[in-house]
């Protein structure tokens, strides 16, 4: 069992797990103490970048506490929210680099919508960032740089960009004031 993801068909273990920890009313610092992982461990599970042994997994799932089969039997409805006011948005940034994002939940959806905003000196980091999918935006204030694979071009505002996500790329604020975007990507990975 060495790709749990490959059993949960549409909803991948992360999503599946944040979800029902979510539903727990449960942050992952607390989920964490009561699993007796670290905070990282839960973080990286749910943004899919850990795949955890049945063992692990199990004792995270104790800490919720939900049952393997109850975990692999979940399948959540899809949100059916239409319309977000700005205050609806989660936050999935952190530091200078603010992402919003339309809707609670990836689950059924096809695409991920963000705000993002970038204060003065945000980079999404020197390593540079790859995923499956494709993405695009529109700048709607300030400039941005965007690295992707060779290219790297400096937009402002109403410029846009679109790219096969498989490239490496960076997005990097640079000038005196900061840079609003709207983007989306498809499948949703945020």
């Amino acid at each position: 069992m060495n790709d749990l993801n490959t059993e949960l068909g549409d909803l991948r273990l992360g999503e599946r797990l944040r979800i029902l920890r979510e539903r727990a009313g449960l942050s992952q610092r607390a989920l964490a103490k009561r699993a007796n992982v670290t905070n990282a461990t839960i973080s990286l599970v749910e943004a899919d970048k850990m795949n955890p042994s049945v063992g692990a997994l199990r004792r995270i799932l104790d800490g919720i506490p939900v049952s393997l089969s109850e975990f692999f039997a979940f399948e959540p409805e899809p949100e059916q929210v239409i319309f977000y006011q700005a205050s609806d948005l989660p936050e999935i940034g952190k530091g200078k680099l603010s992402l919003k994002r339309v809707g609670n939940s990836q689950f059924g959806r096809a695409m991920t919508i963000l705000h993002e905003r970038y204060e003065p000196g945000a980079d999404t980091g020197r390593v540079m960032y790859r995923h499956e999918g494709e993405e695009g935006g529109i700048v709607i204030s300030g400039k941005i740089e965007i690295t992707v694979g060779e290219e790297r071009r400096i937009l402002g505002p109403g410029d846009g960009y679109y790219f096969d996500s498989r490239k490496p790329h960076r997005f990097r604020q640079v000038g005196a004031e900061p840079c609003v975007i709207v983007s989306a990507c498809t499948p949703p990975t945020f």
